[in-house]
């Protein structure tokens, strides 16, 4: 696997004197990790957005501050601008080759299901991602998800179908759904559901609020 590298430098400026930072194309940034040093840095945002892309948030990147000896990292969190999805703050993980840890991999779906090309089922994904366990070395840019054996309505394939990486164990129910082909609504029951008259919203409103004080006065009962 190609290694992915980036380089940062040690950052004095925090609080709100940050913005002076982005103003400057860095990202401010923060490097932790179980046994080691916290430290406070600034990544070039051009070089970081090229790693993001490269990397994702669960390949192992080497790290090397101030020109310093690499060490592994994982990007944990990447914190946007609300509205211009720019970057704000980079959490950078740093890893221990010998402790295992826990990730989320996307999943790749691979292929295209016969039953959505020959018979206009709908394929309807559950999950992207899956919680995962193993040691760095074994972690993976993706998991390949075939969907060639999905033919008719109803096919599905669990998180106990698909084979995990070498080294690695799933930490998702193994009966949980990943993807599901439904039947296509037909034109007869999308006519019922537009003719079906609309719930008068008050009404909804105050069998909610019962519900919900029925459920308290149980969890009191049982206190």
């Amino acid at each position: 696997m190609e290694t992915v590298k980036l380089t940062a430098k040690t950052r004095s400026v925090k609080g709100k004197q940050v913005k002076t930072l982005r103003a400057k194309d860095l990202i401010p940034a923060a490097v932790y990790g179980h046994g080691v040093k916290n430290i406070d840095v600034e990544i070039d945002r051009r070089e970081f957005e090229k790693t993001l892309d490269k990397a994702g948030e669960s390949t192992l990147i080497d790290l090397s501050v101030d020109g310093g000896e690499s060490v592994k990292v994982l990007i944990q969190e990447v914190q946007r601008e609300p509205l211009k999805s720019g970057v704000l703050h980079v959490d950078l993980r740093q890893v221990k080759m010998t402790e295992k840890l826990e990730a989320d991999i996307e999943f790749n779906f691979v292929g295209e299901a016969p039953a959505v090309k020959e018979i206009g089922g709908i394929m309807v994904r559950s999950m992207d991602t899956v919680p995962v366990r193993c040691l760095p070395q074994y972690l993976v840019p993706s998991i390949d998800v075939d969907l060639a054996g999905l033919k008719a309505f109803g096919d599905m394939i669990k998180i106990k179908d698909i084979k995990p990486p070498e080294g690695m164990e799933f930490l998702a129910e193994p009966e949980a759904v990943v993807v599901v082909i439904n039947e296509p609504i037909s034109e007869e029951e999308l006519k019922e559901l537009e003719a079906k008259p609309v719930e008068d919203v008050g009404t909804v409103k105050v069998e909610a609020e019962e519900k919900k004080a029925e459920a308290e006065t149980a969890e009191k009962k049982e206190e």
